[in-house]
């Protein structure tokens, strides 16, 4: 079943020790040598299952320097897994250098698929998904992730994101300035767990959710936000603030033109919200400007 110099990504179970597939635990149980996030969290789940391969640790600050010797071993013929703490690896998760290195040096790559907390939200949210986009964790510093989430505000698709327990209240504060308390949008906490919870129906729901009931804010999240009906508008009201940002040190056409390559809006329109009349001072800057 396992191919000499494979390596085999494995999703895990993100709660739920049910979840793991019978093909995963015997990739498991029969390759060389197991690459994790985090070698005391796989060993739980290996004890469970009484697999007794051997593990090392590969993780964002060692990714880097593992990602050679681990080629070493696929090209000897070693057959190596890369797992996760939690899900499958990643999605927000190490071991993009590992898989590209892998390819790009012509070795196998063998997927071996499971468990996965974006997809699990999103098949249960009941919001569109024929159509979405991850976006993972949003920065953690508030003024990184307010303008990230005003890149977004316009985003036609669902949305997923995943946040943590200490930032949960802050990012559900700066989605519903970002995007309206009306957006549709459910919040998924534990999934697989205990105490799995769905919370919405929109951001406004689940911001007073969390702030009645403090067990609301424990535990692992999975935001699946509804995509902007109205995304031209949204792009319009980002790019008036990109353009209101950028009048006072660029000529009002400049602005304009730079406002709407960030933000996707029309130039003539950003132009003409200053007070009507684009046409004359396009000219004029046009002059200003030669």
């Amino acid at each position: 079943m396992i191919a000499p110099g494979g390596l085999y990504v494995v999703a895990t179970p993100i709660g739920n020790l049910g979840d793991m597939s019978r093909r995963a635990l015997a990739v498991l149980a029969q390759v060389d040598i197991i690459a994790c996030e985090d070698t005391r969290s796989t060993r739980v789940l290996l004890d469970h299952y009484g697999i007794q391969t051997p593990t090392l640790a590969l993780h964002d600050h060692n990714e880097l320097a593992q990602t050679g010797p681990l080629l070493a071993r696929l090209r000897s013929g070693d057959a190596v897994a890369l797992v996760s703490d939690a899900g499958t690896p990643l999605i927000s998760d190490p071991g993009y250098r590992l898989v590209a290195a892998a390819r790009n040096a012509g070795l196998a790559v063998h997927p071996i698929p499971g468990a996965c907390a974006a997809i699990a939200a999103l098949s249960a949210a009941g919001l569109a998904s024929d159509r979405f986009c991850f976006e993972g964790f949003l920065p953690p510093k508030p003024a990184a992730r307010r303008a990230r989430l005003a890149q977004l505000a316009g985003e036609p698709r669902t949305l997923i994101l995943y946040e943590s327990s200490h930032r949960i209240v802050d990012t559900l504060a700066d989605l519903v300035a970002a995007f309206g308390a009306a957006r549709p949008a459910v919040l998924a906490r534990e999934l697989t767990k205990r105490f799995e919870t769905f919370l919405g129906p929109d951001l406004a729901g689940i911001a007073a959710s969390l702030a009645a009931d403090r067990d609301q804010r424990r535990g692992e999240f999975v935001l699946v936000i509804a995509g902007n009906p109205d995304p031209d508008a949204a792009a319009l009201a980002l790019g008036r603030r990109i353009h209101a940002a950028l009048a006072g040190e660029l000529s009002p056409s400049r602005a304009a033109r730079i406002a709407a390559e960030i933000s996707g809006a029309s130039r003539r329109a950003l132009y003409a919200g200053r007070d009507g009349s684009a046409d004359a001072d396009a000219d004029a800057d046009r002059v200003a400007e030669t």
